[in-house]
This record gives structure tokens, C-alpha cells and sequence, in this order.
């Protein structure tokens, strides 16, 4: 009504402005509308609502290491159980049967001897404890040099960390179907 009417020149440039495939087609937004739109304050208001927001996610996540534990997916592990050289530990000792796994159903055993108070069952609970004790110690010490020399050889001297030889004893001194994370590989199959 009161502006200048349209020429026939800008008529055409809108009629090919019209929405191209693979063009933006809007006009860029100002970076201030942006700034404010991912404004975020220091301190929630609302403390119940952060509460709960974070307990869910922590349960989620919590929920994904559980579910990694038990499928082995490297990508949700905890810190301690994550890369190759943790895995090839872990894959070593669980396909060997040693000594230190079966520590555990031993002392119950000589709990239950324990018990007796004759002279030759406290000689057999002092020779099993003692001996077993003996016998995984020596098993988990050669089994760790084993591992450390093949992962020197696969990954290099740098891989090989301090806690390493912690890691695979204590994996060791557990009951294979205690394990977490689960035995992937089966008895006799060492990795390469």
C-alpha cells in the first residue's frame, strides 16, 4: 500500500530463490540468539530435578559397564579393564587351568578339616594351606613372567605397565566363573 511495488526483476529472483536440494534455505542465524540458546546457569534452581537428572544418568551409565562386564565390549569397560594389553592378560589367564583358582574350594574344604580335632586332620589342614598357598604363588609369579615376555614381544616394553602383574594375579586367584569381566575366550585357546 504505501511502499514501492515489486519490479519484474525482483519478482524473478524470489520465483529462483525458491528451495533448493542442498542448500540451507533459511538465513543464518545472529550468534548472540545462539549464545543465548545454549545458556545454561552455574546453579541449577531446581536441585530435585538435578538430582534426579544425574541419578539417571549415572544409573545408565552404571548399567552399560554392568552389561559390558558381561559381554566383554571394550568400548564400556571401567578404566582398569580397558585396552589391548588388559585384554591379552585377561584372555591368557582364562584360557589356562592354574592352581590359584582352585584356592577357594580348598580352604573349604580344610575349614570343614578344621574342625576335627585330631592330630593327622591338622596335619593335612597345615600341609594344604601351606602347600596350596606355596604352589598358586609360584604358578601366578611364572604365569606373570609367561605373559609379560609374549606382551613385551606383541606390544612392546612401553605397554607392559606396573599394576600389570597385579591385574592378571588377582584375575588368577579367582574362580573362572567369578570373573569379571566374563571369560571370553574357552580353556586351552591362548591369544596370539
Amino acid at each position: 500500500m504505501f511502499g514501492r511495488s515489486k519490479t519484474t526483476n525482483e519478482e524473478l529472483a524470489e520465483a529462483t530463490n525458491a528451495a533448493r536440494v542442498g542448500a540451507k534455505n533459511r538465513p543464518t542465524p545472529k550468534r548472540r540468539d545462539q549464545e543465548a540458546a545454549r545458556k545454561q546457569p552455574l546453579v541449577v534452581t531446581d536441585r530435585k530435578a538435578a538430582r534426579s537428572t544425574d541419578r539417571a544418568k549415572r544409573r545408565e551409565a552404571m548399567a552399560k559397564q554392568r552389561h559390558a562386564m558381561l559381554t566383554g565390549d571394550e568400548a564400556h569397560l571401567p578404566p582398569r579393564d580397558k585396552g589391548p594389553v588388559k585384554r591379552y592378560i585377561r584372555d591368557y589367564v582364562d584360557a589356562r587351568w592354574g592352581v590359584a583358582e582352585f584356592m577357594l574350594p580348598v580352604m573349604l574344604i580344610v575349614l570343614a578339616l578344621s574342625f576335627v580335632r585330631e592330630p593327622w586332620a591338622m596335619l593335612i589342614v597345615f600341609a594344604l594351606v601351606y602347600g596350596l598357598i606355596t604352589a598358586a604363588a609360584i604358578d601366578t609369579f611364572l604365569m606373570w613372567r609367561r605373559v609379560k615376555k609374549k606382551l613385551e614381544a606383541k606390544h612392546g616394553e612401553a605397554a607392559v605397565h606396573r599394576g600389570d602383574g597385579f591385574y592378571a594375579a588377582m584375575r588368577a586367584f579367582q574362580m573362572r566363573r567369578t570373573r569379571m569381566p566374563r571369560p571370553i575366550v574357552g580353556r586351552g585357546q591362548f591369544p596370539s
